[in-house]
């Protein structure tokens, strides 16, 4: 179970009066640069609330999404992470900011696939096929687990790449190149972060439409990629 330091309800992010000594200056220069994404959630309504990690674990991801009781929790794992952003490390300073919003966004894309109730859940008119053989019931399930987590985080990083397109366009092809050099290798063993599949349908932003609303501008090239991962 997280043991948390506290949850704090989104509002107070954008308040001024906001006690510094409750956030490190990593937390709170993180949490300002995903301030335009946690605005939006407001907006729309999704439940979510901020989560920080007393002592993180080295090696820990800065941002990651979680579902409980019918809430989202954004989580910060930075308080004694030393790779807390290392995500970064070849990224001049000045983009920072920009790609933090867009992995805020893509936190955002799983809080909207946990409040939807559609989580690991395939779009209308797709369906598993083939067939897997294992004498290890576990095997099987692990690599169904393995699938499906792989899909929510292809969907998540085209809700980023969406949102990038609509807030950021002119900043869209550092999103993109940022994220292929982080997504376009194939590694020896297969992760839920391989999502080459998705992100390379997206090279040009213009796959999205500008409708406002990033969930539904991923649908279509989230289906896409469906067909051609393995």
């Amino acid at each position: 179970m997280l043991k948390t330091l506290f949850i704090a309800s989104l509002y107070l992010f954008s308040s001024p009066s906001l006690a510094s000594a409750e956030l490190t200056e990593q937390e709170i220069r993180w949490l300002k640069a995903a301030s335009p994404v946690l605005a939006y959630s407001k907006r729309i309504n999704l439940p979510i609330d901020v989560v920080v990690q007393p002592n993180a674990p080295a090696g820990t991801v800065p941002f990651a999404m979680g579902f409980v009781d019918g809430r989202c929790k954004l989580v910060l794992s930075m308080r004694g992470n030393p790779d807390a952003e290392s995500v970064l490390k070849d990224v001049p300073e000045s983009q920072h900011r920009l790609l933090i919003e867009a992995m805020a966004a893509h936190e955002l894309g799983h809080c909207w696939r946990y409040a939807q109730g559609a989580w690991h859940q395939l779009p209308a008119g797709f369906t598993e096929v083939g067939e897997e053989f294992a004498n290890d019931k576990s095997l099987l399930e692990a690599a169904k687990a393995l699938r499906e987590n792989r899909r929510e985080e292809g969907y998540a990083d085209l809700v980023a790449l969406a949102w990038t397109k609509q807030r950021n366009p002119d900043q869209y092809g550092k999103v993109f190149g940022w994220l292929a050099s982080v997504r376009g290798h194939a590694p020896q063993v297969r992760t839920s972060h391989d999502t080459w599949a998705w992100v390379k349908l997206a090279r040009d932003g213009n796959v999205f439409a500008a409708t406002d609303n990033p969930f539904e501008d991923a649908r279509a090239t989230w289906s896409r990629g469906l067909l051609e991962d393995e």
